[in-house]
C-alpha cells in the first residue's frame, strides 16, 4: 500500500512537472515572437512574458526535490538532442534487448549441441573415465 501511495504521488509530481515545463516552453516560444517582430509598443507583453518565464523557472525549481528519485539513462538526452523522441529510446532498447536474447539462445543450444556431441565422443574414446565423471555428476541419462 506504501508501495503505491509512493508510485501515485511520483505520477503526480512528475504531472506537475511536465505541465510546468509545458507552461515555460510556450513562454519561451511567445517570447521568441514577440522579439522578432519587436515593436516599442510591445514592450510591456515582453516584460510580463519574462516575468511569466522567471516564475516558471522558480515553480520548476520548486518541484526538483519531488522527482529526485527518477533516474534517467543519459543516452535518452541524446535522443533529445538529436531531434529523436525520447520514448524511442525504450523500443530501441527492447529492440536490443530481444536481438541479444536470440544471439545468446543460439549460443545456447550451440553449446548443448557441442556437449552432447563430446560426452558421445568421449564415451567412444573413453568409456570408463566417463562413466565415472557421470556418476560423479549423478547424471544417469543414455548418451544419444
Amino acid at each position: 500500500m506504501i508501495h503505491d501511495r509512493k508510485s501515485t504521488t511520483m505520477a503526480s509530481s512528475l504531472e506537475n512537472l511536465e505541465t510546468q515545463l509545458e507552461l515555460f516552453i510556450e513562454n519561451v516560444r511567445q517570447i521568441r515572437i514577440i522579439v522578432g517582430d519587436f515593436q516599442p509598443q510591445g514592450q510591456n507583453v515582453l516584460n510580463q512574458k519574462i516575468q511569466a518565464l522567471v516564475h516558471g523557472l522558480q515553480e520548476v525549481d520548486k518541484l526538483k526535490s519531488q522527482v529526485q528519485e527518477v533516474h534517467v539513462p543519459l543516452e535518452v538526452f541524446d535522443y533529445i538532442d538529436q531531434g529523436r523522441n525520447p520514448q524511442l529510446y525504450t523500443k530501441d532498447c527492447i529492440e536490443k534487448a530481444l536481438t541479444k536474447n536470440e544471439q545468446v539462445k543460439g549460443k545456447i543450444d550451440a553449446y548443448r549441441k557441442f556437449k552432447a556431441h563430446l560426452l558421445v565422443e568421449l564415451n567412444s574414446v573413453f568409456p570408463n573415465e566417463l562413466t565415472k565423471y557421470r556418476a560423479i555428476r549423478g547424471d544417469e541419462r543414455p548418451l544419444t
